[in-house]
C-alpha cells in the first residue's frame, strides 16, 4: 500500500498551473495515488471590500462557470474525471483544508513563488494551507 492514495491538487488556474499539475501527476503515478483537482473562486464582494452596494450574484456566477470549464480542460487533458474536479467558492485556505478533511486527502499539493521580504509578510495560499492542513503538503516551486 502506497503512503499517498489521495493527493488533492490545489490549482489557481493560471499559465502556471500546468507546473503544478506535472509534478502531481508524476507523484501521483509514482505512487498509484487517485488525484483530485481543486480551485477555489474567491467572492467577488472580497475583492471589492463589500463596499459596492449591487448585486455581484451575476458576475460570481460567471467566474465559477469559467473555473469549472478551465478546470474541466485541465482534468481532460490530465485523466482526471468529472467526479475528482471540484470548484468551490470561500477562501483558498480555508476551502482546501475543508476539502483535504472531507476527502481524505494524503497529501495535498498547491504551487509556490517562494516570495521572500515584504511579499512573505502578507501571506500565500501556499503558506495557508501549509499552516492548518492535517494531511502532508508538497509545494511546488513555479518557475
Amino acid at each position: 500500500m502506497s503512503i499517498y492514495q489521495k493527493i488533492l491538487v490545489a490549482i489557481d488556474l493560471t499559465e502556471e498551473a500546468p507546473q503544478v499539475l506535472d509534478k502531481a501527476v508524476e507523484v501521483s503515478k509514482a505512487l498509484g495515488a487517485q488525484l483530485m483537482l481543486v480551485h477555489v473562486v474567491e467572492p467577488v464582494g472580497y475583492a471589492y471590500g463589500g463596499d459596492i452596494p449591487m448585486d455581484l450574484t451575476e458576475l460570481q456566477d460567471q467566474l465559477d462557470k469559467a473555473a469549472k470549464d478551465q478546470l474541466a480542460k485541465y482534468g481532460e487533458q490530465y485523466g482526471v474525471s468529472k467526479e475528482n474536479q471540484v470548484v468551490t467558492v470561500g477562501r483558498p485556505e480555508s476551502e482546501i483544508h475543508r476539502l483535504s478533511k472531507e476527502q481524505n486527502a494524503d497529501l495535498v499539493i498547491v504551487g509556490s513563488h517562494g516570495r521572500k521580504g515584504f511579499q512573505l509578510l502578507l501571506g500565500s495560499t501556499a503558506n495557508g494551507v501549509l499552516h492548518g492542513t492535517v494531511c502532508d503538503v508538497l509545494a511546488v516551486r513555479i518557475q
